[in-house]
């Protein structure tokens, strides 16, 4: 098995949420390090909700302790509307308690990494999610594509015998 080239990331937007600018910018410097990838950023929850509903990132890196809106509920406002059901989320925190985890997975987060943060862990967990979003999203416009000809056969009649 081969291992991936990071380039060959499709352009991906991931947003960074935390109200601590030293951890902000240390995982935006982290991630400076995959192509393709544009960084947004926000420093509560009540910005983060805004961003994503605006910008439709592909991932958040989402604290839950921040201020106006708790990561928690930014996952679970998210997790709920058709729009931005399917980004990814991510909660990054110092919380790292199992009741913690559960109330986070219980939100519909993706996955969760504890601070501190190793650079080498947050590439490889971004990376992959990003992939498995891309596949994803090219997954679903195969079916809608298969859907569209299946209707249009349906509408000429079905395939004809002989």
């Amino acid at each position: 098995m081969t291992s991936q080239d990071p380039s060959s990331l499709p352009r991906s937007k991931v947003l960074i949420a935390d109200d601590n600018l030293q951890n902000l910018e240390l995982m935006e410097a982290y991630l400076e390090d995959l192509p393709n990838v544009e960084t947004l950023r926000a420093t509560d929850g009540e910005r983060t909700l805004e961003v994503i509903r605006a910008e439709h990132p592909d991932l958040v890196l989402l604290d839950i302790m921040m201020p106006k809106v708790s990561g928690f509920e930014v996952c679970k406002q998210i997790k709920t509307e058709e729009a931005t059901k399917d980004v990814i989320i991510v909660m990054v925190t110092a919380l790292n308690e199992p009741m913690d985890m559960e109330r986070g997975l219980e939100c519909g987060t993706d996955d969760y990494l504890t601070k501190p943060i190793m650079k080498q862990d947050l590439l490889d967990r971004v990376r992959s999610l990003l992939n498995v979003r891309h596949l994803k999203g090219q997954m679903d416009r195969s079916l809608a594509y298969m859907d569209e000809l299946e209707s249009e056969m349906d509408e000429m009649g079905g395939p004809e015998e002989e």
